[in-house]
């Protein structure tokens, strides 16, 4: 029997140009022979021209004729810019099932010489993405003619964005780059810029993902091309991408190039540390029966049922198996459009980042009240604090920034104060039993536990001193009073009990 024919890694070599014209030609001659000739890989060598306005297309349809070479050559009708670019390169990539793609610049800055070194890791499956770097050996850099303020801002830069992305690149600018397509297929790469700071957006998505980075060194080129790049611009840019890659994960900005759980909830457990949920955990008393309006995935019907032998009924749009895992029962129901029926008897109700998601919280509370107040449970709310102190800050300054979770989530429809939430309960009928601020979420953000646990008791310590200023979250127990149909029931029946007892009485002392 003769052996299995292996298929061969599916290879695109992306050329990105731009008035390219005099270097064009030596960059292509300049890949090696076996990637013309499909001897290891199935390649195909892509160029896409951004509008040029020269001969960079005419002389490269004149290479791939007269040395019969397969190029496509595609020609953007209105210039994309250098992300825009890219953004096209690798559309084309993942359409036409690619395994991987490499890009080379048109200009000749990074060399096709290195092409197998580029690619051999993520063929052999030890790298998702490989960067040529040329500040593996800084001195190098220097020999290739880098002008000084590049590369001293190029370390600066890279330096910077280490530090806040907790990475250890040598190098974040460099534009010779191969990726396997499997990883750009989870990266929301549409949404970067179009400019050169595309660069930096896609190696944070890269980082934030966990793709598997590996960087090789190679030699620096600087020549008669001509730089397009506006250093303070392209610095200015790099710096707001990287900060707002992490500003997000605070929950007080949103960009959709930063959002990989595309449908996944964004709403983690908060347990362990001085949170919502712990609050709404230790409030609740053990063996009560609980109503957890917004139960999710379950994680505090878990807490609750192992903890403190709670029996807990669960309601949500949708039901996950956790939470019928730990819940007596699980009610798939719109909170908006809620079928009171469904309600049960229960000692606590939990409403934990509930009310800014109702688009009419003044009668769900009035509604909810009417068919529990009879029961006497307590009600323990939380949600976002809009006054917190970041908040205001963004405020003051003409932001008002949504994010993926957090006081602004996309999803909310109603934001509240203390004040505000505490009037609105008030006004519906409830008694304020406790209130509460919580810090911010800092293990969300800080790794380090230790320095979260530090942080959190320093927010709790500016929490004594303003609760409205320095609360990420505004918590409050309260408990619904009796309605007024409930109040004329109750009168009517103990009526009842004071003239039955009265007859009893009166009767007995004629029968004396």
């Amino acid at each position: 029997m003769g052996q299995t024919k292996r298929k061969k890694t599916k290879i695109l070599i992306l050329i990105l140009t731009y008035n390219a014209q005099n270097h064009i030609e030596s960059v292509l001659e300049r890949i090696p022979q076996h990637y013309w000739h499909d001897e290891i890989y199935d390649t195909e060598v892509l160029i896409i021209d951004d509008a040029s306005s020269d001969d960079t297309v005419l002389n490269s349809i004149r290479y791939s004729r007269e040395r019969w070479r397969h190029i496509r050559i595609l020609t953007n009708p209105v210039n994309q810019r250098y992300g825009g670019n890219q953004k096209i390169g690798y559309t084309y990539a993942i359409e036409f099932n690619f395994d991987l793609v490499v890009m080379l610049h048109g200009d000749g800055q990074y060399p096709p010489e290195y092409l197998d070194q580029m690619i051999e890791p993520i063929s052999s499956n030890r790298a998702d993405i490989v960067f040529g770097s040329r500040m593996l050996e800084k001195k190098d850099a220097i020999k290739g003619r880098m002008p000084f303020y590049k590369f001293l801002g190029n370390i600066i830069l890279t330096k910077f964005q280490n530090w806040l992305l907790g990475s250890s690149i040598s190098e974040f600018h460099t534009g010779y780059r191969a990726y396997r397509i499997d990883s750009l297929k989870k990266i929301p790469f549409s949404y970067n810029s179009n400019d050169f700071d595309f660069d930096t957006d896609i190696i944070i998505q890269a980082l934030d993902i966990k793709c598997r980075l590996i960087e090789i060194p190679i030699p620096t080129h600087y020549g008669d091309e001509i730089c397009r790049v506006n250093g303070i611009k392209y610095a200015f840019q790099v710096a707001k991408s990287t900060l707002i890659s992490r500003v997000q994960n605070w929950g007080i900005f949103y960009s959709p190039k930063f959002d990989y759980r595309l449908g996944k909830s964004p709403y983690d457990p908060k347990l362990g540390f001085d949170s919502s949920h712990q609050f709404a955990i230790q409030e609740v008393k053990s063996g009560s029966t609980v109503l957890d309006f917004g139960c999710g995935n379950g994680y505090i019907a878990k807490e609750l049922k192992q903890q403190k032998k709670c029996k807990i009924h669960g309601y949500d749009i949708k039901q996950s198996d956790e939470a019928i895992k730990y819940c007596e029962n699980v009610y798939v129901t719109n909170l908006d459009q809620f079928d009171w029926k469904l309600i049960q008897p229960a000692d606590t109700i939990l409403l934990l980042d509930i009310v800014e998601h109702l688009i009419k919280p003044e009668k769900f509370m009035e509604d909810l009240r009417t068919h529990t107040a009879k029961f006497r449970p307590e009600i323990i709310i939380t949600t976002g604090n809009v006054v917190f102190c970041l908040t205001r800050l963004s405020f003051l300054i003409g932001q008002f920034n949504y994010g993926k979770r957090g006081i602004l989530d996309l999803d909310h429809k109603r934001l509240f104060t203390f004040k505000s939430l505490k009037r609105l309960l008030q006004d519906q009928g409830y008694e304020i039993i406790k209130t509460d601020g919580i810090p911010v979420p800092i293990p969300f953000i800080v790794e380090n536990s230790r320095l979260a646990d530090i942080l959190i008791k320093i927010n709790r310590l500016l929490i004594k001193v303003s609760k409205s200023l320095f609360s990420f979250q505004i918590a409050i127990v309260a408990r619904p009073l009796p309605t007024l149909d409930q109040l004329l029931l109750d009168a009517e029946l103990k009526g009842r009990s004071k003239i039955k007892q009265a007859l009893t009485d009166n009767k007995s002392r004629y029968e004396n």
